[in-house]
């Protein structure tokens, strides 16, 4: 019985020092997340411009968003082709560093650290520099085609280009994608390419058959955050292009920072971003559902 109570006494004191420890992050996620979650669902129902007190006005923003917004479906078909380029362009590009990379030579560290490099830098300052290098008149990319007799291309104005710009822009912060798939196929143990190589298994065959497939639940966590991440892109395109030119980098987030902080209609800007969180929800929620299917663990 003493035991009993004593073993209880140290549960006790367990959870205790547990609550303690995650208290400040409580504290903060509910101050500073979902706080002003539950304000900004409230606002999305009524007419509020950041100043005056909101005033009620029941779903007339949701039904805006489908009826009136001219600019809306050109800001989410901006988005989904960012989305649907950036990240499976991204996840190769990470693919194909973290392989060649995996091996022990002289400088590996060093490059590991170059490639993550950009992934770690502030992003704004990230592109206020690739604004200068593909500057139409004195950018470096521009120089070097005119070395090759080609005219200068219009990176960042020609509507053509600007969104394929925005992209490669963006592939150039894969670093984060590349440390993990680096990670996951450090865990992949070496007796199994041991056994293929004994029968007679190539490297590309070892790479589909085995490298890939254990790859999988890798592969599927940067895809799950990348599609996140693309749905809510703002910084990349804000910064290189201001969303031009013609509307052409004109995405969804863009569009929902003009209406809260340049046209001052918070509540209709809190109902596009209620808009966006179900669209992400939904978008995760398929992904999550196709897993089984082409997600394998070792166990």
């Amino acid at each position: 019985m003493r035991k009993k109570r004593k073993n209880d006494t140290m549960y006790q004191k367990q959870e205790k020092y547990f609550y303690g420890f995650i208290s400040l992050w409580l504290i903060g996620f509910v101050v500073f997340t979902l706080g002003p979650m539950l304000y900004s669902l409230y606002a999305s129902f009524t007419d509020w411009n950041g100043i005056t007190a909101p005033e009620i006005a029941g779903i007339k923003n949701y039904v805006r968003i489908f009826t009136e917004d001219d600019l809306l479906l050109k800001s989410i078909l901006n988005t989904l082709a960012f989305t649907l380029i950036s990240v499976p362009l991204n996840l190769v590009i990470g693919l194909i560093l973290a392989t060649l990379l995996n091996k022990r030579y002289f400088g590996s560290n060093f490059f590991r650290a170059l490639f993550y490099m950009p992934s770690v830098i502030a992003g704004v300052a990230i592109y206020i520099a690739w604004t200068y290098l593909l500057n139409t008149n004195t950018g470096i990319f521009n120089l070097w085609l005119s070395k090759l007799g080609i005219g200068a291309v219009g990176w960042l104005t020609d509507p053509k280009w600007a969104m394929s710009s925005v992209i490669l822009v963006n592939a150039t912060s894969c670093g984060g994608q590349m440390l993990i798939i680096l990670a996951g196929l450090q865990d992949i143990p070496r007796d199994y390419y041991e056994s293929a190589m004994l029968d007679g298994a190539g490297r590309l065959k070892r790479f589909f058959k085995i490298t890939l497939p254990l790859l999988t639940p890798v592969v599927f966590f940067n895809v799950i955050m990348s599609i996140i991440a693309g749905l809510q892109v703002f910084t990349q395109p804000w910064i290189l292009t201001q969303g031009g030119p013609i509307n052409a980098t004109y995405v969804y987030g863009i569009h929902l920072y003009n209406y809260a902080f340049r046209y001052y209609q918070f509540g209709y800007s809190c109902a596009l971003a209620w808009l966006l969180l179900a669209v992400v929800l939904g978008v995760t929620g398929l992904v999550f559902g196709t897993a089984k299917r082409w997600v394998f663990y070792r166990d």
